[in-house]
């Protein structure tokens, strides 16, 4: 027991991170195999994360360029992925003198001077935070609205991809035995049912807050407390509470932020959600092997007990119920690695 049950968690570990699959202890291996619910982030975990600028609709005599102009110097000082596609987008440099009074609006966007005039880039709650009138709540797509001194100044919209093995990893998921895959986002309500409908989540909760994202997961705690574990599977660094705080937290270790990584339980090294079925997968491989080696132990050592009881157990008998299973539970063990 001592030689092989600790044997067959290095081999969960050793063979998950042969698949580029971090475990950070075998307890999360235990963990892993007993999950039956799980949530996604999706901007950079479901989808790639790579934003491109597909429509600019200037409103109030705005144009085209000036908006496009005005977005890219308000996201300038900004490394999320929408602000960076934005600047990109605009294609010139950007005087960054004629931006002051910086202020990053957490889950709303964000509030500038530029050129000494005041300007609002965010999604359609900083709208209604700042009590802007518009007429574009329902836009398809991901939406950065504009505001200039308090004139709305029209949106631009962003596309985001799914990444290619995301379907899959929902039917291999669905396949390993979890019974609930849910989709967390801060995107619009619009959004976030287009994506969830291409992926076939069970359900998904849209225009959330950090904060929201930890009361989502929370909710799903107490939903499946008697019935299995819940993982988070995320990668920025607003997802670092809610990977804390789900049983099993799963960060996306190649774009993922440092206090995601850092607070997670389990790293993915190559940004695969597939990669989530396949740690479930040798966590439950790795469960079955302990499993099977305490049976075997146990089973050998009592049969042989009895044996020695009636007279019938010799030398050779003692050696290899000692010897002999230790050698074939520490083999058993190693096939985790495969």
């Amino acid at each position: 027991l001592v030689i092989s049950i600790p044997l067959s968690y290095f081999g969960g570990l050793g063979g998950a991170a042969k698949r580029g699959i971090l475990v950070k202890g075998a307890t999360f291996l235990d963990t892993l195999s007993g999950v039956k619910a799980i949530a996604f982030d999706k901007t950079g975990t479901l989808t790639k994360g790579v934003f491109k600028v597909t429509e600019i609709v200037p409103y109030n005599g705005f144009k085209q360029d000036n908006l496009l102009h005005i977005a890219a110097a308000a996201e300038v000082n900004s490394n999320h992925p929408i602000a960076r596609s934005i600047v990109v987008a605009y294609q010139r440099p950007i005087d960054e003198s004629t931006v002051s009074n910086y202020t990053e609006i957490a889950a709303h966007g964000i509030q500038a001077t530029i050129e000494g005039k005041l300007v609002l880039a965010g999604n359609d709650r900083l709208m209604h935070r700042e009590n802007i009138p518009h007429d574009t709540c329902d836009v398809e797509g991901t939406v950065v609205h504009l505001v200039v001194d308090r004139i709305y100044a029209g949106y631009i919209i962003i596309a985001d991809e799914i990444k290619e093995d995301a379907v899959q990893a929902i039917h291999d998921l669905k396949a390993a035995g979890v019974e609930r895959v849910m989709m967390l986002t801060g995107d619009s309500q619009a959004v976030a049912k287009r994506i969830a409908k291409t992926l076939g989540v069970d359900t998904f909760a849209a225009e959330l807050l950090p904060e929201d994202k930890v009361a989502a997961i929370e909710k799903l705690l107490g939903e499946f407390h008697k019935k299995g574990k819940v993982a988070f599977v995320g990668d920025g660094i607003n997802d670092a509470p809610v990977i804390a705080r789900a049983d099993v937290g799963i960060a996306m270790g190649g774009l993922g932020s440092d206090a995601a990584i850092e607070t997670a339980d389990v790293v993915l090294m190559t940004d695969a959600p597939l990669k989530v079925a396949e740690a479930i997968q040798v966590g439950k491989k790795t469960h079955t092997i302990v499993i099977q080696n305490i049976i075997l132990a146990l089973t050998v050592k009592a049969i042989f007990i009895g044996l020695g009881a009636m007279g019938l157990a010799t030398m050779w008998e003692a050696v290899f119920a000692d010897v002999g299973v230790a050698l074939v539970a520490i083999f058993n063990a190693t096939r985790v690695l495969k």
